[in-house]
């Protein structure tokens, strides 16, 4: 499953990302929190929408994201 940045507090349409929690092979459980992003007047934080492994990372910490982009990849 693609894990979108789906929203965004207060009308953002892009963040940074700040943190990752997981690493690539990790396994979540649904709603564990996955990464961290700010955007310029607050930080937002991504859960896992389901249980699985992080087959794969695709943005690094400091990257700009923006709605609709895929942050991650969970293998249910």
């Amino acid at each position: 499953m693609e894990v979108k940045l789906a929203f965004l507090p207060g009308g953002e349409e892009e963040a940074t990302v700040s943190c990752w929690k997981v690493e690539e092979g990790d396994t979540v459980e649904e709603g564990d929190r996955l990464v961290e992003l700010t955007t310029g007047k607050s930080v937002y934080r991504v859960s896992a929408p389901c249980s699985g492994t992080i087959a794969e990372i695709l943005v690094t910490e400091g990257d700009t994201v923006r709605l609709g982009e895929v942050l991650c990849v969970i293998e249910e």
